[in-house]
């Protein structure tokens, strides 16, 4: 093809090749990685209290355990970020599913309290890094419907969860959690198993410069959902900008290591972003710890501590029954989350659906200020992870929707690692002040979180919905 052919831009293919069968198939792999995740997650709510009878723990020892996981997160949120941006998200997947899967198996073996406290530490590495299927799968779907579709993958945390909670139910009582901590360990070597077929983003590959790549992976989806490719050559954002400002079509990009990951902090905290970083920050920060908090909340208030029993939900005998079902009723309750949100997240737009479900989550948590009844305070509990989780997931869709292509998994990486911060404080507090009969404080804490991440979703310059993606910062 020659420099007359006509171009196109890789959001005009996505609209042409439309959502079909290979979408369908990369959406089931990049879903394998959201379970794994969701499934590891859910551990904590179990193997605490297993562990802590088995080693004689304290309850400080008990809470270090979910603390040590959000710190190899956090870290390893950043980190995988970066190696996706600067090379390759399938890169990216390779690593995080592997080290998730063999730190978490090995895991299962720890002869001591130690040993757990460091493979669950570096199993959180490899997990931190799991906002790169979401992203991956993002640069897949064309522009039309692409909130419902990102509701669908987003849902399969769902699953995970639910899954997790069924499986701790079966497993737990008569196998132990180290049987649970390895059987949780499957989808990542799923994942691992099928790597070979994951195709790389044709987002990344484009704006790499890397565009014949990317057209033949585009052909290929072309072909499986039944429909051509436009003819003409494919081209980058920011050569088809170029192209209008009359300047050389092809230029060819800078491909030095060190331009290149300067390019991307520079980028990210450019004064066009500052703004959005700080505000989307403090959203997965307040997201992460009110989520996490109603998790371990379920769990502290099913737990077995004598003391304030008036707070519990249920007495010692037949607690650890009530674990497993409250656990798994309250994963139930992101079913209609994921509902919820994928009615409203392209009706009202991606802002208003994370502050009308935010708002209703703190409201709803005001019976839980005071005693209350088990079926009362299951129902709340239920109702306040359905709202919370729906905003997590339209978080999830929206902030890599506000970053371009050349920063997208870095800063959606920094988001979710301070997001891990507030998962690394969240235990400090469910376990600390539920056990210290400050139910009321705790409940308190977790109401603000949620009024301050709905106030800093309303601050955000941008609305999403309905808008292409872009590659470069303009």
């Amino acid at each position: 093809m020659g420099d007359s052919d006509p171009v196109y831009t890789l959001d005009e293919a996505l609209n042409v090749v439309g959502f079909g069968k290979y979408q369908g198939l990369v959406l089931v792999y990049g879903a394998l990685g959201w379970v794994s995740e969701a499934m590891e997650m859910m551990i904590l709510s179990f193997i605490g209290s297993a562990v802590q009878s088995q080693w004689h723990l304290s309850p400080a020892q008990k809470s270090l355990i979910s603390t040590m996981v959000f710190a190899g997160m956090l870290v390893g949120a950043s980190f995988w970020g970066i190696i996706s941006d600067s090379y390759g998200r399938r890169n990216a997947i390779l690593g995080v599913s592997t080290i998730s899967g063999v730190a978490g198996l090995l895991g299962s073996f720890s002869p001591n309290y130690i040993s757990l406290l460091i493979l669950r530490c570096i199993a959180g590495v490899g997990l931190g890094g799991s906002h790169i299927f979401n992203a991956w799968f993002l640069e897949f779907v064309p522009m039309q419907n692409r909130g419902a579709w990102m509701i669908v993958f987003s849902s399969f945390w769902t699953v995970g969860s639910i899954l997790e909670a069924a499986l701790a139910w079966i497993v737990m009582p008569s196998y132990g959690w180290r049987w649970l901590i390895a059987l949780s360990s499957v989808p990542s070597f799923i994942v691992l198993l099928l790597y070979g077929l994951a195709p790389e983003s044709p987002r990344y590959l484009c704006m790499k410069g890397r565009t014949n790549e990317a057209r033949k992976i585009l052909e290929k989806a072309a072909s499986l959902n039944g429909t051509a490719l436009q003819t003409g050559r494919l081209v980058s954002d920011k050569q088809a900008r170029a192209a209008s400002e009359n300047t050389h079509l092809l230029s060819k990009p800078t491909d030095n290591n060190e331009k290149r990951k300067s390019s991307i902090v520079s980028v990210l905290f450019s004064p066009k972003l500052i703004r959005t970083n700080l505000l989307i920050w403090f959203l997965y920060f307040g997201n992460t710890f009110s989520y996490y908090g109603i998790v371990l909340l379920t769990s502290e208030l099913s737990g077995d501590q004598r003391s304030c029993t008036t707070l519990r939900l249920h007495s010692e005998k037949g607690q650890n029954t009530r674990l497993y079902l409250d656990v798994f009723i309250t994963s139930l309750a992101e079913v209609p989350g994921m509902i919820l949100g994928a009615f409203i997240v392209d009706k009202v737009g991606r802002k208003l659906s994370m502050i009308i479900m935010l708002m209703s989550g703190s409201i709803l948590f005001i019976p839980l200020l005071a005693q209350q009844s088990e079926i009362l305070t299951t129902s709340v509990l239920f109702g306040a992870r359905a709202l919370v989780s729906a905003t997590f997931i339209v978080a999830c869709i929206y902030a890599p929707e506000v970053y371009p292509t050349n920063v997208r998994g870095t800063a959606v990486g920094v988001a979710s690692a301070i997001g891990r911060i507030g998962g690394m404080i969240c235990p400090l507090i469910a376990v600390g002040l539920v056990d210290g009969c400050q139910q009321t404080y705790a409940v308190l804490l977790f109401q603000a979180m949620m009024l301050l991440s709905a106030l800093s979703v309303a601050l955000t310059p941008f609305e999403t919905g309905g808008k292409n993606l872009t590659d470069v910062l303009d």
